[in-house]
C-alpha cells in the first residue's frame, strides 16, 4: 500500500492510487476509470524503474503523467472501457511500449447467472493475484445491492478477506483516491450485468 500512497504537493494531502479526476479534460475525467485502473496496475509494475517511493509517498504529478500515457493505449469509447478484453488489450500494448514483460490473467463474470462462475472461483482468482503481490482491476457493470460501488466502473482491488468455507468475501478497493470495502459475495449474487477481473504479472518470475 505504500506504493499506492500518493502525495499531492499542491494541497499537501495523501491519496491512495490514481484518481480519474486528475485528468486534465472533462471527457477524460468522465470516462477515465478504465485507464485509471490500468494506470494503477502499470504503476505497481513500474515502480522500481520510474516511481520509487519518496519519503512522502508516490508523487501525484508522476501519476498524472503515467495516466496520460496509459490513456493512449487504454482508450475509452462512447461506452467507456466496457469489457475486460478492451482493457487488457490496451494494457498489453502499453506494456510493450514500456518494455514491460508481462502476461495477463482474466476472469469474466457473465451477465447470465446460470453461466456465472462461483464465489469460491472468484476468490481463488483474486487470491491468486494477491499471493503474487499484484493488484487486480475490477470491472463492475452493475452494482446490484453493493451500493458502495459505482456502476459501469473500473476500480483497483488490493486485498481480500474470506473464511475457510469461502461462503463470503470482503475486498478492499482503491477508488477516487480512497480505500473502500466491498462485499464481494453480495455483488456477485446480485449484479445484473456482471463484469470481470484482470491482473498482470511479470513473465520472468512468478513472484515479485
Amino acid at each position: 500500500m505504500d506504493i499506492y500512497k500518493v502525495y499531492d504537493q499542491t494541497d499537501q494531502h495523501y491519496y491512495y492510487g490514481c484518481d480519474q479526476e486528475w485528468y486534465a479534460s472533462k471527457w477524460k475525467r468522465l470516462s477515465g476509470c478504465g485507464p485509471t485502473a490500468a494506470s494503477n496496475l502499470a504503476l505497481y509494475q513500474t515502480q522500481d524503474r520510474f516511481f520509487n517511493t519518496t519519503p512522502y509517498g508516490t508523487d501525484k504529478v508522476r501519476c498524472q503523467n503515467l495516466m496520460e500515457e496509459v490513456w493512449r493505449y487504454v482508450t475509452p469509447k462512447m461506452r467507456g472501457v466496457s469489457t475486460t478484453k478492451m482493457f487488457y488489450t490496451g494494457l498489453m500494448k502499453y506494456a510493450e511500449k514500456a518494455d514491460l514483460k508481462i502476461e495477463n490473467h482474466v476472469q469474466n463474470i457473465s451477465k447470465d447467472k446460470s453461466k456465472r462462475v462461483s464465489l469460491d472461483q472468484v476468490i481463488d482468482f483474486i487470491d491468486g493475484a494477491l499471493i503474487q503481490d499484484v493488484p487486480v482491476a475490477f470491472l463492475n457493470l452493475h452494482s446490484g445491492e453493493a451500493k458502495e460501488l459505482d456502476p459501469w466502473h473500473w476500480v483497483t482491488l488490493v486485498s481480500i478477506e474470506y473464511p475457510e468455507d469461502k461462503l463470503t468475501g470482503l475486498v478492499q478497493i482503491l477508488d477516487a483516491g480512497k480505500i473502500m470495502e466491498i462485499n464481494l459475495a453480495l455483488w456477485l449474487s446480485t449484479t445484473k450485468q456482471g463484469g470481470g477481473f484482470v491482473y498482470i504479472i511479470p513473465k520472468t518470475s512468478e513472484l515479485r
